[in-house]
């Protein structure tokens, strides 16, 4: 066997090893995805999704008030995690040489890795007692801390791929550090930043410990930031608990919704960002 036919051989061997290791991995997504998809999808209805639960031994019902109660806690885990994460992993990624850069780097490796139910019991004993009620800030808040290390890191990674040459070409220019970073480096890692920020958000629309100590639920249409709130997951939750098949028919459905939703978020992201590059 010649030199060629053996590289041939070789590029052969790894190229289908590679495309059975992507199969392999693509598989629990792909299956989770077709049996959630099978067993909810008979449960979707206009109604599903405008109106409150039904009471038990009621037909119909939906979760009305739990996909709002998400889009609000969402909202304002984002409003808390996006403008400190994205500003942080900017630190990270331009300033952070020193000591206090590498502890900071350290304490957000060390957060990302806290199981979600400790930040829900931290955000009860910092908010919940003290406003003495359960409530939709305190859910938006646990969120908002679990989103906040996979921003920072992932910002500051992001940040660390633009090309030096871009930040030399301003800076030789005489264009002053502050506005390279703002106008050029932060730009140009706009939709990699997107990214992160989307994996945070996905992550969050999923979680239920911490809101079962933050949020609690509600089987009501609410938005006051200082009342409970429902969602999701929580409703995901008690239904798949209770020992009546409508709700569990409801929970499979529910559960498609919740898939959904992240699917959307990154799809919605993805869109956002391909266009701006195309203005480019």
């Amino acid at each position: 066997m010649d030199r060629f036919a053996k590289r041939a051989l070789v590029d052969l061997v790894m190229r289908s090893a590679c495309t059975l290791a992507t199969a392999l991995a693509l598989a629990p997504l792909v299956s989770v995805l077709a049996y959630v998809g099978a067993q909810g999808l008979g449960g979707l209805s206009w109604g599903f999704f405008t109106e409150l639960p039904a009471p038990v031994g009621e037909s119909g019902g939906g979760v009305g008030n739990a996909l709002l109660g998400s889009l609000v806690l969402l909202g304002l885990a984002g409003c808390f995690a996006i403008p400190i994460g994205v500003l942080a992993g900017v630190y990270l990624a331009e300033f952070g040489i020193g000591p206090f850069g590498r502890l900071a780097r350290f304490c957000a490796d060390v957060a990302t890795g806290v199981p979600s139910i400790i930040v829900g019991v931290f955000v009860y004993s910092l908010v919940v007692l003290s406003m003495r009620r359960f409530s939709a800030l305190a859910g938006g808040l646990a969120l908002g801390i679990l989103m906040l290390p996979t921003i920072t890191r992932t910002t500051e990674e992001i940040l660390r791929l633009v090309p030096d040459s871009l930040r030399e070409a301003g800076l030789a220019l005489g264009v002053p550090e502050r506005r390279v970073i703002l106008r050029i480096v932060v730009p140009t890692a706009a939709p990699g930043v997107a990214t992160a920020v989307t994996l945070a958000l996905a992550r969050a629309a999923g979680e239920t410990a911490p809101l079962l100590f933050t949020a609690l639920n509600s089987r009501f249409w609410s938005t006051r930031l200082d009342q409970p709130i429902g969602s999701l997951p929580v409703q995901l939750y008690s239904y798949a608990l209770s020992p009546y098949e409508p709700w569990h028919r409801q929970a499979w459905a529910t559960a498609l919704v919740l898939v959904a939703l992240v699917l959307t978020l990154n799809l919605g992201v993805r869109a956002l960002t391909a266009s701006r590059k195309e203005l480019r």
